[in-house]
């Protein structure tokens, strides 16, 4: 089956999670991806903990890069080389993206400026994915998801009041959100523009501006209050916790079921499947009447278990859902039926997958590779000699 990017080729230069989970997007969608990793250590994310057990398809090999590095393959170049560098500079012309998430700088020390990078490919999309972007007064700082989300807002709106600390976010929303989400959709509109001109461009990706573009929204309800209005309190607006129809509630047995009847029409369901009189007015109700319904709720839903109110609710338009955990995800209904879940063939045995929405259902994605499992076939295809790529091994330029 054809895919929008088949025939695109990309060399990624990232590691972790940002530029990996972007061309992971990439590959789902057809394209060629080719990780370049060093020649000590490669990809760090592969041996971050937990790892698959001794014996099975991955042993030894971390979970969250073996989820995210499917499908590609591993050049091993050491860029610090004068040789590794020239080889990188050889391969541009097969490549229509380049993908780096170095702090600021690092390429163009190495002698990899974007303005090389173009004179070599002209139509090459270079993008770069980093913390606070390429200047400004933070590019040079070191950060991680959690200083993303902190800095651009995100993190101060979680927690149960402004006296707990706010609680950092189950998901790398600034790593696979707003770096590599961002980064991807930045590629394929900069992809159709050199489609278009014949002329590549450079992407400036800042995972903390992503993650602040999430927050676009909020901002936009500040600022109908006017600067001067005091922003809602933690667990106190619409969405995080302020209202009982959007909240969660705890079951009979200790689960818990997530409640999102916003609208009134799904208000009224909800309170007439409880046996409960609700009236379309309370969902406009003040604080505390809020917090008097909320109890009148949990104390329905502690009659039941959640597998029964599940069975109830099936059969209401009322927007409710079990809160499920990870281990119950493959099981349930919904993701069995979307094949959600698959797994990889290896010659070990099968290898766990999750597909993204891009993947299609018929796609028989490859395993992730092993490091420079690919090197000495991508730098064939790119017109490199036998004698060329023992010599770049000779000098340890490549792996």
């Amino acid at each position: 089956m054809a895919r929008p990017l088949d025939g695109i080729r990309v060399l990624d230069l990232s590691r972790l999670l940002p530029g990996p989970f972007c061309t992971l997007i990439l590959s789902d969608l057809g394209a060629r991806v080719d990780k370049v990793e060093d020649t000590h250590v490669g990809d760090y994310l592969r041996f971050m903990p937990p790892v698959f057990p001794a014996g099975g398809a991955a042993a030894g090999l971390s979970g969250r890069y073996a989820a995210i590095n499917r499908d590609k393959r591993s050049l091993c170049l050491d860029l610090k080389n004068p040789a590794g560098r020239a080889a990188l500079l050889r391969l541009l012309p097969h490549y229509d993206v380049l993908l780096e998430s170095f702090r600021p700088g690092v390429l163009a020390r190495l002698g990899l400026s974007v303005q090389t990078l173009h004179a070599h490919n002209p139509r090459l999309v270079v993008c770069a994915i980093s913390g606070y972007g390429q200047d400004g007064p933070y590019s040079d700082r070191a950060g991680h998801d959690l200083n993303y989300c902190a800095l651009a807002g995100v993190l101060g709106m979680s927690g149960p009041s402004p006296e707990a600390p706010p609680h950092p976010l189950p998901i790398q929303l600034a790593d696979l959100g707003a770096g590599g989400l961002w980064a991807a959709v930045g590629i394929l509109a900069a992809l159709r523009s050199a489609e278009r001109t014949g002329t590549g461009s450079y992407l400036d990706i800042s995972m903390c501006e992503g993650t602040l573009s999430f927050l676009i929204p909020d901002l936009g309800n500040l600022a109908a209050q006017g600067e001067a209005a005091t922003p809602p309190e933690r667990a106190s607006d619409i969405l995080t916790g302020g209202m009982a129809c959007y909240s969660v509630y705890t079951t009979k047995d200790g689960k818990f079921l997530s409640v999102a009847a916003l609208e009134p029409k799904f208000w009224l369901n909800l309170n007439a499947t409880l046996g409960r009189a609700g009236d379309p007015s309370e969902l406009l109700a003040p604080p505390a009447e809020q917090q008097r319904i909320r109890a009148e709720l949990q104390a329905r839903f502690s009659e039941k278990s959640r597998a029964e109110w599940e069975a109830v609710f099936a059969r209401a338009d009322a927007c409710v859902e079990p809160v499920l955990s990870l281990a119950e995800l493959r099981a349930h209904p919904q993701h069995a039926a979307r094949g959600v879940f698959f797994a990889a063939q290896t010659p070990a045995g099968p290898l766990p997958q999750v597909r993204t929405p891009l993947l299609p259902r018929d796609a028989e994605p490859q395993p992730p590779p092993e490091r420079g499992e690919h090197s000495a076939a991508i730098l064939g295809e790119a017109g490199f000699t036998a004698e060329e790529i023992a010599a770049l091994r000779h000098c340890g330029a490549t792996a």
